[in-house]
């Protein structure tokens, strides 16, 4: 893809406030280091692993000191980026504006067209922006892979789960989740 302009994240909100991507053929759009690009449509697969993630994270583990955020945009001002993960646990608190990587506990995509690119060029943003915690459900593959010890604009421990394998976010032990269960709706 070409870009021919590079946007500010404040210059995305503003386009965000004044409506420029609402209207009758609304576009579900996120800022990328500076590109606004157009993020492909749901399908049925993408949306039971997410509803299953989202009734995970609301009745798993012990925490109470998150809130759980689904296809919400998150603020990554140092990379001029909005994404809108699919998943995303962060400090419970009030925020005056879209959470920042420093509120992230949790970070999750669901892939099942995307899987490149979630482990790829939003691995390398979210490592930049100090998430402690990425995961990226493989939909196609039927695995979950998981991104931890961010170190510059990588991560330092990627493995991927399978089957009875099983995992908990580093900021709740008690919530996991094991990834047959994550596919157990499909």
């Amino acid at each position: 893809m070409t870009s021919i302009a590079h946007i500010s994240l404040p210059q995305y909100e503003i386009m965000i406030e004044h409506g420029v991507f609402d209207g009758e053929y609304r576009q579900r759009v996120e800022l990328i280091r500076g590109e606004i690009r157009q993020m492909n449509p749901i399908g049925y697969e993408h949306t039971a692993v997410v509803d299953f993630l989202a009734e995970w994270s609301f009745r798993s583990g012990t925490s109470t000191d998150r809130r759980v955020r689904i296809q919400h945009t998150l603020r990554l001002p140092d990379s001029d980026s909005a994404p809108e993960p699919d998943v995303a646990w962060v400090a419970r608190k009030s925020y005056t504006q879209h959470p920042s990587g420093a509120d992230v506990l949790l970070l999750v995509e669901v892939a099942d067209t995307s899987l490149a690119g979630d482990c790829g060029e939003k691995a390398a943003l979210y490592a930049g922006s100090s998430i402690r915690d990425y995961w990226v459900v493989d939909v196609q593959g039927r695995s979950l892979i998981v991104h931890r010890n961010p170190q510059g604009d990588i991560y330092g421990e990627v493995r991927t789960l399978r089957g009875d394998d099983s995992i908990a976010p580093l900021c709740d032990p008690a919530a996991r989740l094991t990834v047959r269960d994550l596919f157990s709706m499909l």
